[in-house]
């Protein structure tokens, strides 16, 4: 993937504790951290965030979540 240098100003405090990030090996840099927050935006203006951490799910586990917590709130129901 090419990449293309660009110019953005932050605040002082914006800067600092991107900074602190990156010193606490969050991120690898400036740029990576910036770039890993411009694809979380474009993601959500996209609307394929969701849809891409879907597909990560283990759907025989999520399955049987699911009907676990089916059972707990049948019996949770009061008798009639």
């Amino acid at each position: 993937m090419s990449t293309a240098k660009i110019a953005i100003s932050l605040s002082k405090e914006m800067l600092k504790a991107l900074d602190e990030l990156v010193d606490n090996e969050v991120f690898p840099s400036r740029s990576g951290a910036i770039q890993k927050a411009i694809h979380h935006l474009l993601d959500r203006q996209h609307g394929t965030r969701l849809a891409r951490e879907c597909a990560k799910l283990d759907k025989t586990e999520e399955m049987r979540v699911a009907e676990e917590g089916m059972s707990y709130e049948l019996e949770s129901w009061p008798e009639y």
